[in-house]
């Protein structure tokens, strides 16, 4: 990034008083995240058919020492923690991979062969983390995989471990929680393209590593780069209690839905003693709305399920380890551990839900509530993924939604226009950069942000504004402890210097694709329809599934894409035939697509064509920082 500044008098005088007010000699967390080390992969670059770079932790070498001067000292931490790497004994039969993507990859030692949980993002990290293992473990053949929730960081790498003739043949039994394919899937498509676009500002994706950069994401520190992959489960697990026994591995799971994740799952093995926690308890405050966006998770009932784990296993566990970070040893400690995740998320819910009912607003709420001592100065509850600022505000809109009760609230400017309209009240644009500028040099960034924004909005090649507001996201992202704040005030700063970087990693991949079910297919493909642009638009199209038996009518008219599994009326103005598993071809929308996937089409051929006209993919580069209705 261009023009990067130092960190400013008023961030360094807050980090300092960071280091005295929180507790850096307690240093148990870095004797857990290295007991047990086997191995280290060396190098530690994952690169992928073609040799590029997918994997280097690296890159994360600059986290020694002391915390620099632009980088929150209590992230700093947490980012030495996330960035220690290889293969580690958990227990005896159970090891870890962590430091080889976002996320971990447990490997679960049977009488022949091993259960592995989670796979990490993509395949390439994926295979490596299984290679690594095997280098110092034996060539243990793969026997389960467990998908602990419905997020590709935990079932991208599958193809790493598994193939699809595998599954098919019952070789390997993939095992996940009810709801994991819709969710996995849904989420990845319908939303994907923003999704993804978001992603890459929350995990920094263009930003370089270094102490005025990227150094972490809290919860890990940073996506990798290669082919996410999909192979759908073969077991599904619906009951808490539920046992299973593979390879003479025992397993008892425990449903956590709505929870981290929609569909999710924790994972006792009771002749190891040991509990995975999937996401739901991990070393830090967690997301209750991710800042890449998804539909806002439930703390009451994230609590509730922790609560049900404590009285399920609580007491009996020796060591709890969970698809990211490092795992927690000793009953009792297992225990305090578990019960510090169940009340930060019981507090903060209840807590905002007691000051919404005085009339509060989430921002007032994020503003005043305060956490208990104890939960204040734990490490394992800092906020470095999900913050106490942003979860407070995501409670009050799951309960309230997104108006705040003040009429002025209810019909907004955009934020174009509303930035015209303050331009012209305070004088000009050049007026509102000179607030901005007092605002800066006063340490006040929340405000220099806020102003800064609206001259940036009201007058977008105004070259100082655009500096003055990339210099405050600068400040702000060197001052925050939460991860992807500092990675999505980083982001914003480049942007505004150097331009837009698009969509660097993409989880709405191939795989993902195929497995959408039809009805998730015409779904996809709705939400693409330009609606004025199809207003006068009619047509009609059947689809015949061969090898399921299934046949759906698909209408365009009034903008608007719809479909129906009963029998209809009349005939299509086009039909197209054939098996199920070439049906994505259709979301191409093109008939050299469609004909390569072997599917038949008769009746009107214009119709695809005319479908096809008001099909409107997503835009993989929408602004951010700058207005984006005028694109």
């Amino acid at each position: 990034m261009t023009n990067q500044k130092p960190a400013s008098a008023t961030i360094i005088a807050q980090q300092e008083v960071i280091k005295k007010t929180l507790p850096f000699h307690d240093t148990q967390d870095f004797d857990d995240a290295t007991r047990g080390l086997v191995a280290r992969r060396e190098p530690s670059q994952v690169t992928d058919v073609d040799g590029n770079v997918v994997w280097d932790n690296s890159t994360y070498s600059f986290l020694e020492g002391d915390a620099p001067d632009s980088v929150n000292p209590s992230l700093w931490r947490q980012s030495q923690l996330a960035a220690i790497e290889g293969l580690f004994e958990v227990v005896p039969g159970i090891y870890q991979v962590r430091g080889m993507d976002l996320s971990n990859t447990t490997i679960i030692e049977g009488d022949e062969g091993v259960i592995v949980i989670d796979t990490l993002l993509t395949k390439e990290t994926g295979a490596a983390a299984l290679a690594l293992y095997r280098e110092h473990r034996g060539d243990r053949p793969v026997k389960a995989i467990i998908y602990t929730h419905s997020h590709a960081d935990h079932y991208g790498g599958v193809k790493g471990f598994a193939t699809q003739e595998q599954v098919d043949s019952g070789e390997i039994r993939i095992f996940a929680p009810e709801g994991f394919m819709e969710h996995a899937v849904s989420e990845n498509v319908f939303a994907g393209t923003a999704m993804n676009r978001r992603a890459g500002y929350m995990y920094g994706a263009a930003l370089a590593r270094g102490p005025q950069g990227q150094v972490g994401a809290g919860l890990g520190q940073t996506l990798s780069t290669g082919e996410v992959t999909l192979l759908a489960p073969s077991d599904i697990i619906d009951t808490t209690g539920h046992e299973e026994v593979v390879d003479g591995v025992r397993m008892i799971f425990q449903m956590a839905p709505g929870t981290e994740a929609p569909a999710e799952m924790l994972t006792y093995f009771p002749d190891f003693k040991a509990l995975c926690a999937a996401e739901v308890m991990t070393h830090n405050f967690h997301n209750l709305l991710t800042l890449r966006g998804a539909v806002v998770r439930d703390p009451h009932v994230w609590s509730k399920y922790t609560t049900e784990t404590i009285d399920l296993f609580g007491g009996d566990a020796e060591v709890v380890f969970a698809s990211h970070h490092w795992p927690t040893w000793g009953a009792d400690r297992v225990v305090e551990f578990l019960s510090l995740q169940r009340d930060l998320y019981g507090y903060v819910h209840d807590q905002t839900l007691r000051l919404m009912n005085q009339g509060l607003t989430g921002p007032e709420i994020a503003e005043v509530i305060e956490l208990p001592p104890v939960l204040e100065n734990a490490w394992s509850t800092r906020g470095y993924y999900g913050s106490v600022s942003h979860n407070v505000r995501a409670i009050y809109q799951r309960y309230l939604g997104f108006f705040d009760g003040n009429p002025a609230s209810l019909w907004p400017h955009v934020p174009e226009e509303k930035a015209k309209r303050y331009a012209e009240l305070a004088g000009g644009v050049d007026a509102l950069v000179a607030n901005a500028r007092k605002a800066f040099d006063e340490g006040d960034f929340r405000w220099a942000a806020e102003v800064g924004s609206h001259a940036v909005f009201a007058q977008p090649d105004h070259a100082e504004a655009r500096d003055l507001l990339a210099d405050t996201y600068e400040q702000l992202g060197y001052g925050a402890e939460n991860g992807p704040w500092r990675t999505w005030y980083l982001s914003g700063a480049t942007e505004l210097r150097d331009g837009q970087f698009g969509t660097p990693t993409e989880t709405n991949a191939p795989d993902v694709i195929a497995n959408l079910s039809p009805e998730m297919l015409f779904d996809a493909i709705a939400i693409q329809v330009n609606g004025p642009k199809a207003w006068d638009e009619k047509l009609s199209i059947d689809i015949v599934l061969t090898d399921a038996d299934a046949r759906y009518r698909l209408s365009l008219a009034n903008g608007v894409l719809t479909y129906s599994a009963a029998p209809q009326k009349g005939d299509a103005d086009l039909t197209i035939t054939g098996a199920k598993k070439a049906l994505p071809a259709l979301a191409a929308g093109s008939a050299d697509a469609i004909a390569a996937a072997g599917l038949e089409v008769t009746g009107d051929a214009s119709v695809l064509g005319r479908l096809t006209a008001v099909l409107e993919p997503g835009d993989k580069d929408f602004a951010f920082v700058t207005p984006s209705l005028t694109r």
